[in-house]
């Protein structure tokens, strides 16, 4: 079945940068559709890369993360530079499997931004 680990959260500093990766398995990676969620009273898709590699990001993060993805090794990433009291949440991973669209979830990690 298709699994999704997330690793990277943290505590830092305002300004302060962290990279998340999510590694996928059960599932055809460069097929699939990825994207990131964190769990805040919005519960936003904060950004979103397709199999063909496009990236979409919300208004809240656009200029300050960057989604990108690595096939060869089934993993998604988002590198979050100034980071904000505000980013802080619980983040999630997610697949949307390409043979059916379907869309599967990590456990998340958990990022704080505090001074």
């Amino acid at each position: 079945q298709v699994q999704l680990v997330e690793f990277g959260g943290g505590e830092v500093q305002p300004g302060e940068s962290l990279r998340l990766s999510c590694v996928a398995s059960g599932t055809i990676f460069r097929l699939a559709n990825m994207g990131w969620y964190r769990l805040t009273p919005e519960r936003e898709v904060i950004a979103s890369i397709t199999s063909g590699g496009t990236a979409h990001y919300d208004d809240s993060v656009k200029g300050r993360f960057t989604i990108s993805r690595d096939n060869a090794k089934n993993t998604a990433f988002l590198q979050m530079n100034d980071l904000k009291p505000e980013d802080t949440a619980v983040y999630k991973c997610y697949l949307e499997r390409g043979e059916d669209g379907r869309r599967f979830w990590g456990r998340g990690t958990q990022v704080t931004v505090s001074a």
